[in-house]
């Protein structure tokens, strides 16, 4: 019986795509940090005495790390979609794994900032006398 698609086809596609995917999650990384960058440069020349400007350029740029980790996590699951070694497959499990993990503390940081501002906005000076 005759291969529809042969192995060797279908590897140098998905090394395309992989390469497609690993790229996409580079340039959100990179366009966050620029973006996250000039927001910096703002806050430090115009906002220096409002920190919270400090923390919502933070939790920007974490939302595109995140979303960019996201993108070199599923370029690696591609990686290994097409006849994977069992090295190729521990490897991936490790690199997940940290992947993971950088995602969910990242996360946990943007959350815990997220309340930060938030109760900040609600109450912007807790020692000043009420009006």
């Amino acid at each position: 019986m005759t291969e529809l698609v042969s192995e060797d086809f279908l590897k140098t596609a998905v090394e395309l795509l992989v390469r497609l995917v690993e790229s996409a999650g580079a340039v959100i990384i990179f366009i966050g940090a620029a973006i996250a960058f000039i927001r910096f440069l703002d806050a430090a020349v115009r906002h220096r005495h409002e920190p919270h400007r400090f923390v919502a350029v933070r939790l920007g740029l974490g939302r595109y790390l995140a979303l960019g980790l996201e993108f070199q996590l599923a370029s690696d699951v591609l990686r290994t979609a097409v006849a994977p070694t069992l090295r190729e497959i521990g490897e991936l499990a490790a690199v997940a794994a940290i992947r993971t993990a950088l995602n969910y503390f990242l996360g946990k940081e943007i959350k815990e900032e997220q309340e930060q501002l938030a109760a900040e906005r609600k109450d912007p000076d807790p020692s000043a006398p009420p009006p």
